[in-house]
């Protein structure tokens, strides 16, 4: 069973390849309250992609379970679960501890 202190850790590793992309300035901290996306985040919709692509793929090697991130259901949450590392990691461990 997946938790979000692993989920964050996944995060930061994923957020590695990204940060080496972009400016110094706008690098994201690995900081579980650090804005992803959103007017007040650091990534654009290119940017977003990426990471969940990264992200997919980082939990799939780990759990040996396929998961789709960015689905009908994330997009229609009232909260983004994309808005923060702290509400993408909740996001994550809920799809991998109830999917089949």
């Amino acid at each position: 069973m997946a938790n979000k202190e692993e989920l964050y850790e996944i995060i930061y590793e994923a957020l590695e390849d990204i940060n080496s992309t972009l400016p110094k300035n706008k690098q994201i901290k690995n900081d579980p309250s650090e804005i992803l996306f959103g007017s007040e985040g650091k990534l654009d919709s290119l940017g977003l992609v990426n990471l969940i692509v990264q992200l997919e793929n980082l939990i799939d090697d780990k759990y040996d379970k396929s998961i789709t991130i960015a689905d009908e259901k994330a997009m229609s949450e009232h909260r983004s679960p994309f808005r923060s590392i702290d509400s993408l990691a909740e996001y994550a461990v809920t799809l991998l501890n109830t999917e089949d």
